[in-house]
């Protein structure tokens, strides 16, 4: 017992402790809104008891991880990169798919048993992380981020899960997040502009294209534009249900909200899928502005740290990986809040750490892993260096 309490202590002092404060104040936020939710879809989990479980697997993995190097796990990037896409490969045949009379028909889970699902682009994210990492590291040791062909092939990297996100998969969302993830790592690892200029540019003459030939299907066309017309009365009321139950639950809450548990649209589930990509709902409706303001201060915290914890790294494997972190948590924080507020379209994107989902929730917790991990270990160069300034100090 007293071996355990050494060691705990140990792993205390060297951990970003504010980083720790903040994932834990986020994770018992989630549960308490998930609690407040009644599970009238007959399912034998609550939604609470499977956060719960995908939570304290996400802290075990989170702890496991920290005991190792990071650049230890980045050596590993091929074995994360083939598992991935693996992944995706048997999610292609025998996934699991999501349609609607819409038209919309996305094939992106897998059934596990007890009737749970697992979403195999969540836990791509976070190899995304390390590998494009490593790649970006291997590039600024030899003095190559500035080559075009190199760049070129950091775009390709990025372009494969984007595009089998966007045309495999049929998840714009997690296009949306691979594609700015990738903008955000690039850009902090000292990619020339003129690329970025570059990669818009195409993007501009590659869109009109993917809309007239129907690459982009009917149903994501309808996504990306019928929020823009909800107040005008010229749009179909069933394409805008979701967003329209909402706003209306988001303003019924008003500052300090009409109370955990008793705010009657929660309890009615007047909200379609209130517990995943409308929770922010839920937080606003029961809690009020109060509420909805701690939760984005929450998640802008964690961000702020992530950033810091960055800044802080020694090498650019582990400052670039922790940008990756922070650009996947503010694109999925942007899009979804700016979804409930009816400023964005839908596109399926996730609250972080509050939506209910037990594969996004401890897939998140791995990323969060890897940003402590940078945290609490100091570059191998540092270590010869202390150990080369021994070695001269005790021949003196």
């Amino acid at each position: 017992m007293q071996r355990f309490g050494t060691a705990f202590l140990d792993y205390w002092k060297r951990a970003d402790k504010l980083l720790w404060l903040v994932m834990l104040a986020i994770s018992g936020y989630s549960l308490i809104l998930l609690k407040t939710i009644p599970n009238s879809s007959g399912r034998s989990y609550s939604y609470f008891a499977i956060q719960v479980m995908a939570i304290l697997a996400g802290y075990l993995a989170a702890f496991i991880i920290t005991a190792f190097d990071y650049r230890s796990l980045a050596r590993l990037w091929w074995l994360a990169a083939g598992f991935c896409l693996l992944l995706l490969i048997y999610t292609y045949f025998k996934g699991t798919s999501v349609q609607s009379s819409g038209g919309m028909d996305t094939r992106a889970w897998i059934k596990l048993p007890g009737g749970l699902t697992f979403q195999p682009s969540e836990l791509v994210k976070i190899a995304f992380m390390l590998t494009f990492a490593k790649h970006v590291s291997v590039l600024k040791e030899h003095g190559l981020i500035d080559r075009f062909i190199h760049v070129m092939l950091l775009g390709v990297h990025a372009l494969i899960p984007v595009l089998w996100m966007f045309i495999i998969q049929k998840d714009m969302g997690s296009a949306v997040v691979f594609f700015f993830m990738f903008l955000v790592m690039a850009f902090t690892a000292g990619v020339q502009l003129r690329y970025f200029a570059l990669v818009f540019g195409l993007i501009g003459v590659a869109l009109p294209v993917a809309w007239q030939t129907g690459l982009i299907a009917d149903y994501q066309k309808a996504r990306l534009t019928d929020f823009l017309y909800m107040d005008s009365g010229n749009v179909d009321i069933d394409k805008i249900y979701q967003q329209l139950q909402g706003r209306i639950s988001i303003g019924s809450g008003q500052i300090t909200g009409r109370g955990l548990f008793t705010a009657p649209r929660v309890q009615k589930n007047a909200v379609p899928v209130q517990q995943s990509d409308y929770i922010f709902a839920v937080a606003a409706e029961s809690l009020g502005l109060i509420g909805s303001l701690l939760l984005i201060g929450l998640l802008l915290a964690l961000m702020i740290r992530t950033i810091h914890v960055a800044r802080k790294a020694t090498d650019d494997l582990g400052s670039t990986m922790c940008y990756g972190f922070f650009a996947m948590i503010a694109i999925q924080t942007i899009s979804n809040i700016g979804m409930c507020l009816c400023l964005l379209p839908v596109m399926g994107v996730t609250l972080p750490f509050f939506s209910a989902g037990g594969s996004s929730s401890a897939c998140l917790y791995l990323g969060f892993g890897l940003v402590e991990c940078v945290a609490m270990h100091p570059t191998i160069s540092d270590h010869i260096h202390i150990r080369r300034r021994a070695a001269i100090t005790s021949a003196i």
